[in-house]
């Protein structure tokens, strides 16, 4: 997958699905700019992967993480608890939630 994204731009390809969200609203998802963020990534922009969407690089480590955990779960159960706790989740929530409403306030 992420050599589709290395060799094909986002912005430029019918190819690459259009976010749903924005088409039936016109406000930007938690999500949209993605798929152009990791196409700056993947050839080093990473000022141009914030400029579509600064939330991806801040989940990365989150989302690292996460799979750790789960794949870990047996050999550290304490360690996936916490990383699953209700503070983790409810803070990733509010972080997602602010992010969504914040990028479509600086947008007016």
């Amino acid at each position: 997958g992420l050599c589709v994204y290395f060799y094909f731009d986002p912005s430029d390809s019918a190819f690459f699905p259009k976010c749903a969200f924005f088409s039936m609203t016109g406000y930007k998802c938690p999500g949209c700019g993605s798929q152009r963020a990791i196409h700056a990534m993947l050839h080093g922009d990473a000022l141009g992967a914030i400029r579509y969407n600064a939330m991806l690089l801040p989940a990365i480590p989150v989302v690292v993480l996460l799979f750790v955990a789960e794949f870990n779960r047996e050999r550290w159960p304490r360690f996936y608890s916490k990383v699953n706790s209700r503070w983790m989740i409810w803070g990733c929530f509010i972080m997602v939630t602010a992010w969504w409403i914040g990028r479509n306030i600086a947008d007016w």
